[in-house]
């Protein structure tokens, strides 16, 4: 003998309490997100602003480039001498790439080539910042660890010794 159970639309509810909560999270999340893009709150890490403030300043500045290889790698070089500072073959390098493929699909986006090279900025409180002059995106390197950190400024130092 086999038993078959037909399910209602009544058999399955779905409480209210946590639907109304995960609402009200969504709502204030966007209402917080628009309310500081149109003006409303200030915003606080900003980061040349800050640097401004507390009269920081560069203590050395190199001009680079990243580069495609026709191995898939990404290479980084010198702007003004073309020496190499640093190559990361596919798999390696994760940050280096992604930022390199995130700045190189910025200037695409304005309509801007790879003529001006990118800036990579040393500070004296020892933070790095990689810096696109042609559409002014700047990406603070000290905030994703200190490994990422330490390649770029291991750039910095390369052929300076």
């Amino acid at each position: 003998m086999t038993i078959v159970r037909t399910y209602d639309d009544d058999d399955f509810r779905v409480h209210t309490l946590p639907l109304i909560a995960m609402g009200t999270v969504i709502a204030i999340t966007l209402a917080l997100a628009i309310s500081t893009s149109l003006g409303f709150f200030e915003r606080q890490a900003v980061p040349e602003s800050i640097r401004a403030e507390r009269g920081v300043l560069s203590v050395d500045t190199r001009s680079i480039t990243f580069n495609d290889a026709a191995d898939g790698s990404v290479w980084v070089a010198d702007a003004e001498t073309g020496l190499e500072l640093g190559r990361f073959p596919q798999g390696e390098g994760g940050f280096v790439r992604a930022t390199a493929r995130a700045m190189v699909h910025n200037r695409i986006q304005h309509g801007i080539g790879p003529a001006v090279p990118f800036e990579l900025i040393a500070w004296d409180t020892g933070a790095m910042t990689l810096r696109d002059t042609q559409t002014g995106r700047a990406v603070e390197l000290s905030a994703f660890g200190s490994k990422t950190h330490e390649i770029y400024r291991d750039m910095m130092a390369k052929g300076r010794e």
